[in-house]
C-alpha cells in the first residue's frame, strides 16, 4: 500500500497541472544556485566591484539556464528525442550546451586565473579542473531534466494504456450485455421462425449469419487486433441480416488496396454501420448503406455513406454511441487519425481515416 502510494505521489508531481508551478519553481532554484555558484567565484576575484555588476551578471546566467533549459525540455525533447531521432537530438543538445560550457571556460581561463595569477602562464590543467564543479552542474541539469520528462512521458502512456485498457473492459462489458440491439435480435427470430414455414431455407440463413455475428462479438473481440477482412466479412453479416428483415433495403461494401495483412481493433466500424442503419430507414423509397475501405501507403480510409429519409423525422444522427466512438479512437490513435462527417438533405457520410 506504501509503495502504491508513493507511486501515485510520483506520478502527481511529475504529471498533474496543479503542481506545474511547483516544478517550474524547482527547477529555478536549481538553476539559481548552480548560477549563484559561478557569480560568488567571480566576486572573490573582486572582478564585480559593485551590486549591479553581481546581479547583472547573475541575471544573464540565470537567463542562459533558463533559455537552454527550457529550449531542450519543450523543443529538442518532443520534436527529436521522443521522435526516435536521438543523433540529431544529441547534436542540438551539444550546440545548446556550448555556449555556457564556451562561458564556463572562458570565465576559469580568460578572467580567473589572470586574475588570481596575473604573471604566470595559464595552466590548462587547472582551468579544466576549476571548471569541473560548474560543468558537473551543468550535466547534472541537462540529464536530470531530461531523464524527468522522459520518466514523465513514460508515466504518461502508462496511464494511457490502463486508461485504455479500462475503457476496453468496459466496452466489452457493455458489448456483453448488449450483444446485439434486443429489437434487432428480436425481429431475426421472429422473421426465422416465420421463414421456417415459408422457405425453411431462408430461415436457416438467417439463424446461420446471426450465429457467425455472435460467435464474431463473444468471441474475436476479446483480441487486441484482428484483420481487416473479417471485419468486413463481420460488417457483411450484420447488413445481410438487416437487408432480410426490410423490403426496400440495399448496401454495398468495396475495397480499395491490398487488405489480407491488415490489421485494426476489433468492432471498429460497427458502431459507425449501426448508427447509419438506424438513422436511414424510409418508408416510401430505397434506403441504403454504402462501406468504402481503401489502403493508401500506410494509411486506412473508411467511408460509411447513408441514405436519409424523405420526411424529416427531426432525428439527431449520432449519439452516445459515436462520442464513445471516437473516445476509443483518441485512445488507440492519438494524433493519428481524422474522422468527418458530412450530412445533405439525403443522405449523411462519415469519413475516418487512420494511420497504420
Amino acid at each position: 500500500m506504501q509503495i502504491r502510494n508513493g507511486y501515485n505521489t510520483t506520478i502527481r508531481l511529475l504529471t498533474s497541472d496543479d503542481l506545474r508551478i511547483f516544478r517550474h519553481l524547482t527547477l529555478f532554484l536549481f538553476i539559481f544556485f548552480v548560477s549563484a555558484g559561478i557569480v560568488w567565484d567571480m566576486q572573490e576575484t573582486k572582478l564585480l566591484t559593485n551590486a549591479f555588476e553581481k546581479y547583472g551578471c547573475l541575471f544573464f546566467v540565470i537567463f542562459l539556464f533558463l533559455i537552454d533549459s527550457y529550449l531542450n525540455i519543450y523543443i529538442l525533447i518532443p520534436r527529436l528525442l521522443l521522435k526516435g531521432r536521438w543523433n540529431v537530438y544529441f547534436c542540438s543538445l551539444l550546440g545548446v550546451v556550448a555556449p555556457i560550457m564556451g562561458f564556463i571556460i572562458v570565465v576559469q581561463m580568460v578572467i580567473l586565473e589572470r586574475e588570481r595569477h596575473p604573471f604566470d602562464d595559464i595552466n590548462l590543467l587547472i582551468v579544466i579542473i576549476n571548471s569541473m564543479s560548474s560543468v558537473l552542474a551543468l550535466f547534472l541539469l541537462f540529464a536530470g531534466t531530461t531523464s524527468l520528462v522522459l520518466f514523465k512521458n513514460c508515466l504518461q502512456d502508462m496511464q494511457q494504456s490502463e486508461e485504455l485498457e479500462s475503457t476496453t473492459l468496459q466496452l466489452e462489458l457493455k458489448l456483453l450485455e448488449n450483444q446485439i440491439n434486443p429489437h434487432f435480435l428480436f425481429n431475426m427470430l421472429n422473421n426465422a421462425n416465420i421463414m421456417i414455414k415459408k422457405d425453411p431455407n431462408v430461415a436457416s440463413h438467417i439463424i446461420g449469419k446471426l450465429e457467425e455475428i455472435l460467435r464474431y462479438q463473444i468471441n474475436d473481440n476479446t483480441r487486441e487486433k484482428v484483420y481487416l477482412k473479417e471485419e468486413i466479412l463481420f460488417l457483411n453479416d450484420f447488413l445481410e441480416l438487416e437487408k432480410t428483415r426490410r423490403d426496400y433495403f440495399t448496401y454495398t461494401i468495396s475495397e480499395n488496396g491490398d487488405i489480407s495483412d491488415i490489421q485494426v481493433p476489433p468492432l471498429l466500424f460497427i458502431t459507425f454501420v449501426e448508427n447509419a442503419v438506424k438513422h436511414n430507414k424510409d418508408s416510401l423509397n430505397v434506403s441504403y448503406v454504402h462501406l468504402f475501405f481503401k489502403i493508401t501507403k500506410n494509411r486506412l480510409i473508411f467511408i460509411c455513406e447513408n441514405s436519409l429519409p424523405s420526411r424529416n423525422t427531426n432525428k439527431q444522427v449520432g449519439g452516445i454511441g459515436l462520442a464513445n466512438i471516437q473516445r476509443r479512437l483518441n485512445l488507440l490513435y492519438k494524433d493519428n487519425y481524422s474522422l468527418e462527417n458530412t450530412k445533405t438533405d439525403i443522405s449523411y457520410t462519415v469519413t475516418l481515416e487512420l494511420k497504420l
